[in-house]
């Protein structure tokens, strides 16, 4: 049996197929805002411009201290206009220090939040900001970040909504198919996924119409077989004393057969129709089996192993797997009730022709006819299956395995109980 492959969440397939294209999107801006054309350049272009308009040549000290106090008033910054040897030609605002400035070196350039411009006529102006005078492109990454950031955050309930209403349409659809045929999902919206469950409802009615339409018809075929059974088995009753006794015993037996599979036919539907037991009961398995295996003359090994269960039911468990022992297999039929960690063990073995390898769960299937056996020997019936139904029916399972040398074994585990002693 191939292993089931890991189910990945749909929710976080689509979550993190937004979030992926979030970050590409952020990749990509990101790399046209530093690859391509710088911004500083086409800023420093457009501020140059701006300052030798504002501070042009023929200006005098008069006319570049009004533009400067003009301009200080606009920005609060602090600014100075110095000579090319250091001379200061007008300020405004807080002292600059021309030493600090020619340590730093005349000409353009920028340090902190002091920056150098070049004027014409071999002029520097210093300009002290309380923010970067620059494009700031780290802010625009950060905002970039915050932006995608919040978009996720806003896709969550989204996706987690769409994501869980598939997720409850396949909780349905398990359910339905492990048998809870009364099944239906709720109906959610008026998209696509509204329309699947609709469709699902839709299916899931007509399956449960007609499951219970064949299980009527079958139950009400057993129950109509009943009487002509009964009318005939009195018929054969009434034959005269010199009547043909190897075929009264013929049709004795026969009716026997008819009445055994019209009850098995009858325990299977009405397994089909419940889930859960009626009334269970904490049970000795090796008294049980011992009690029924008397029946046939059988004996029974090992020791008490307590269950939780139908007696009835598992009784007929047993009567099946000793019956299809003596009918399939050949004698000595042995019997063992064992204690395998918390699991109580049934097994049934015979010395037969045993069950070839590739039909030993087939054999549980109802009316399973094994290749190459004549119509005149029969299949299995419904024995098997019953054995496997009322083991599941009591949390356990039913399988068939070689056993040694020649024959077969059959193996039912169920759930073990503490003991009441």
């Amino acid at each position: 049996m191939g292993h089931e492959p890991v189910r990945v969440s749909l929710f976080w397939k689509v979550y993190l197929t937004i979030l992926g294209s979030l970050a590409a999107v952020a990749i990509t801006v990101a790399l046209a805002a530093y690859v391509g054309t710088s911004p500083d350049a086409d800023w420093g272009a457009w501020r140059d411009r701006v300052l030798v308009t504002m501070f042009p040549a023929e200006d005098g000290p008069q006319e570049l201290a009004a533009t400067i106090e003009r301009l200080q008033a606009g920005t609060a910054a602090d600014i100075a206009i110095f000579a090319a040897d250091g001379t200061m030609i007008a300020a405004a605002g807080a002292p600059i220090d021309a030493e600090g400035l020619e340590r730093r070196g005349w000409g353009r350039g920028e340090g902190g939040r002091l920056h150098l411009f070049d004027l014409p006529g071999d002029r520097v102006l210093a300009a002290r900001f309380d923010q970067p005078f620059q494009p700031q492109r780290t802010r625009f990454l950060v905002l970039l970040a915050l932006v995608a950031t919040a978009i996720g955050i806003a896709a969550w309930p989204i996706v987690r909504h769409l994501t869980g209403r598939l997720e409850r349409l396949r909780r349905g659809v398990e359910a339905f198919g492990t048998g809870a045929l009364i099944t239906r999902v709720q109906v959610e919206g008026r998209d696509e996924i509204a329309a699947v469950a609709s469709s699902f409802n839709q299916a899931a009615e007509e399956i449960e119409r007609l499951v219970a339409s064949h299980r009527a018809l079958l139950a009400n075929a057993s129950h109509e077989l009943r009487s002509p059974l009964a009318r005939l088995r009195m018929a054969v009753d009434l034959l005269p004393e010199n009547a043909d006794a190897v075929r009264r015993a013929e049709i004795v037996r026969s009716l026997g057969e008819l009445d055994a599979l019209v009850e098995e036919i009858l325990l299977a539907s009405r397994l089909d129709h419940i889930r859960d037991l009626d009334e269970t009961e904490t049970l000795d398995l090796l008294a049980l089996v011992a009690e029924e295996a008397a029946l046939h003359g059988l004996a029974v090994e090992g020791k008490s192993v307590w269950v939780e269960g139908d007696p009835r039911l598992l009784a007929r468990l047993v009567r099946n797997l000793v019956l299809n022992a003596e009918r399939h297999g050949a004698p000595p039929v042995t019997i063992e009730v064992e204690a395998v960690a918390s699991r109580a063990r049934l097994s049934v073995r015979d010395h037969g022709p045993g069950v070839p390898e590739n039909e030993r769960d087939r054999v549980f299937e109802a009316f399973y006819r094994p290749s190459g056996r004549s119509e005149s020997a029969g299949g299995w019936g419904l024995g098997l299956a019953l054995v496997r139904q009322i083991a599941e029916r009591h949390g356990g399972t039913a399988s068939c395995e070689a056993g040694p040398g020649r024959g077969a074994l059959f193996v039912v585990d169920l759930p073990a109980v503490p003991s009441r002693s």
